[in-house]
């Protein structure tokens, strides 16, 4: 499975000191975009400060206008807030949906824990309707818990 094989380069790309951390997690989000066909955006969204919103961090995919969100809001803000993955087959079938791109089908957001605080997510938009597995889960599970390791 194209999973197994990621792991160790994603661990490899966060154990690189020489890059800073932003430049790291970009490194993360360029590998699983070329890899896993159906990722079409993939991000990180963080805490800003003593703030109840998310602030935009590295990604790779089309611009979005969604630097900002406020806990709550869309299915990145109710992550913040619920601190459990989402997983959305159909963004169309959401009532609480940010929609970044017409082409977006489907979304996954797996939280990012520090010493037990949720400090933000990766997020992952698909053009493909309902692609992501419990697989996706373990995985995105597996490199959040590699990235809060060098926050």
């Amino acid at each position: 499975m194209i999973f197994d094989t990621l792991k160790p380069q994603v661990e490899a790309i966060l154990s690189n000191n020489k890059n800073t951390t932003d430049e790291r997690l970009l490194k993360v989000c360029e590998l699983l975009d070329a890899n896993i066909s159906y990722y079409n955006w993939v991000g990180f969204y963080f805490k800003n400060g003593d703030k109840n919103e998310l602030k935009i961090g590295p990604y790779v995919g089309e611009p979005t206008d969604h630097t900002i969100i406020p806990f709550g809001k869309g299915i990145c803000g109710q992550v913040a807030v619920s601190n459990e993955n989402f997983v959305v087959p159909d963004v169309a079938a959401q009532d609480n949906y940010i929609a970044c791109s017409i082409s977006v089908k489907a979304e996954i957001v797996v939280p990012i824990f520090v010493n037990g605080e949720n400090i933000g997510q990766i997020d992952i938009d698909s053009g493909t309707p309902d692609p992501f597995t419990e697989k996706d889960e373990r995985f995105l599970e597996f490199v959040c818990a590699k990235v809060s390791e060098i926050l």
